[in-house]
């Protein structure tokens, strides 16, 4: 019999048709399946798919034949397939059982397959590019920040390694920064002017520098000894420019020939300028921080300078900042409190007789006993402070010591009669710190008391000049540092 007589109404058929025998071979095709196939009826009816197609049977496609001629179970798939020029189509399959072996009803979807393709590489760009703005956003670590755009940039170009190297503008090097995807760490020794390489080459002329070959003798790879090991075979170099200005130059390396197509390049001028923005971003943050760094210096330099100040006018004083601000710092960090407060505690203990400014000469340094109306001015000097403080804001958080130092847990204390934990924990860790240190010094009316004196009247004035627990925190460090 020939099948082609009894299956004439397949032969006008636009979808591919074709009848397979149990042994493999091509009982029938019609027109469409020899456009697809590219082979004529010749080279197909007779013959196997293994002879007309060597390796078909190692295919995944070829398993579902295979299955449906045993099982005689239908099946349904996509299936790609690779012309012998290396170029390909994509085909739906309908594979049925009939009694000569199996029939199979191929539609030519390759234009739908590679519109579908282009639209899920689009969207795996877009998706890098947003991973890309959230590292940019959510992190204030510039290297952090790199390390995800370079782990975007591998996993979305299809690359083996890739590497950024930052500009140092005063000397005009290009130094390694971050990398992905190395098997050594010889290309973090990367130092290289302006100019020299491929990658200084980028830099110099704002191009994008591509070698397909990295073995080609005619275009030498500078920096060869740096990746011995690495196989790398292609090789980019991107420059990165932020507002008109060269921030550094991004490196991809493949241990294949890379032959990008116009899209693949375009997205990775897109990853480049996204990279750009993280080290612009970064880099304005790290000098920002620098800057604030700066001004936080200066600022306690000053604050200094006023407690210097201050103890030199009140020459009976003289040392007693510096050391209860120390003692104070210590004993803050055995009650627990974090760090970020303790800076502010710091600079309230040295500021805690800064309104003594405002207490004339006369008083301040009178050698006798002051009188009540003396006393009263001496006792207005938190207030003095408060009011002398609070306008700076950067000094704000630190005004609980010199305004509320000389509140007693009692609520017999000055300037507010404030009691118990209505007095701020700092002040009330100073209070013991300053009375310490006060009673310890020797001054111009009397000696300094003997240690365990000192530390006996502290344990009395516990729950009434004292914090209770203070007292405790006290007593221990003393014990524990031997002071």
């Amino acid at each position: 019999m020939e099948p082609s007589k009894d299956y004439v109404i397949l032969d006008n058929l636009l979808e591919g048709c074709q009848i397979i025998s149990f042994e493999y071979s091509y009982l029938y095709v019609n027109d469409a399946v020899v456009r697809h196939g590219r082979r004529n009826r010749e080279e197909l009816l007779g013959n196997t798919m293994m002879s007309v197609y060597p390796g078909i049977e190692n295919t995944p496609v070829f398993g579902f034949i295979e299955q449906c001629m045993e099982a005689r179970t239908p099946a349904e798939l996509e299936n790609e397939f690779i012309y012998p020029d290396g170029r390909n189509a994509w085909f739906a399959l309908k594979i049925e059982p009939v009694p000569e072996g199996v029939f199979i009803l191929s539609v030519d979807i390759t234009d739908r397959k590679q519109v579908e393709m282009e639209l899920n590489a689009h969207l795996i760009r877009l998706k890098a590019l947003r991973e890309i703005d959230r590292a940019i956003l959510n992190t204030t670590d510039l290297n952090f920040a790199l390390y995800k755009v370079l782990e975007q940039i591998t996993s979305s170009l299809e690359v083996d390694a890739a590497d950024i190297l930052l500009l140092e503008p005063n000397s005009l090097i290009l130094k390694f920064s971050a990398g992905r995807g190395f098997r050594t760490r010889g290309v973090e020794r990367t130092r290289l002017r302006i100019g020299q390489g491929h990658v200084g080459k980028a830099a110099l002329t704002l191009t994008m520098v591509s070698i397909p070959d990295l073995s080609n003798p005619d275009e030498p790879f500078l920096r060869s000894d740096l990746i011995t090991g690495e196989d790398f075979v292609s090789y980019f170099a991107l420059p990165l420019v932020s507002k008109g200005n060269l921030v550094g130059v991004l490196e991809i390396f493949h241990r294949d020939r890379l032959d990008p197509e116009p899209g693949w390049l375009d997205f990775l001028q897109s990853l480049g300028g996204q990279a750009s923005i993280a080290i612009d971003s970064g880099q304005l943050l790290e000098e920002l921080q620098r800057s604030n760094l700066n001004l936080r210096l200066s600022y306690d330099m000053t604050i200094e300078g006023w407690s210097r100040a201050m103890d030199l006018r009140d020459h009976d004083t003289e040392g007693h900042t510096l050391r209860v601000t120390e003692v104070t710092v210590d004993l803050a960090e055995i009650a627990g409190i974090p760090m970020e407060e303790i800076v502010h505690i710091r600079r309230g203990a040295l500021l805690h007789d800064i309104g003594k400014i405002g207490v004339p000469d006369s008083i301040l340094h009178k050698p006798g006993k002051l009188t009540e109306e003396e006393w009263e001015v001496m006792r207005r000097h938190p207030s003095f402070a408060y009011h002398f403080l609070y306008p700076i804001d950067y000094l704000r958080p630190s005004l609980a010591i010199p305004h509320s130092h000389h509140e007693k847990w009692d609520g017999t204390g000055y300037p507010q009669g404030l009691k118990g934990d209505q007095i701020p924990l700092s002040a009330r860790l100073f209070a013991v710190v300053d009375v310490w240190d006060a009673l310890s010094s020797d001054r111009p009316y009397r000696r300094a008391w003997p240690r365990d004196k000192v530390l006996q009247y502290i344990r009395e004035q516990s729950g009434r000049h004292f914090d209770p627990q203070v007292v405790q925190w006290f007593l221990k460090m003393v014990a524990d540092k031997g002071m």
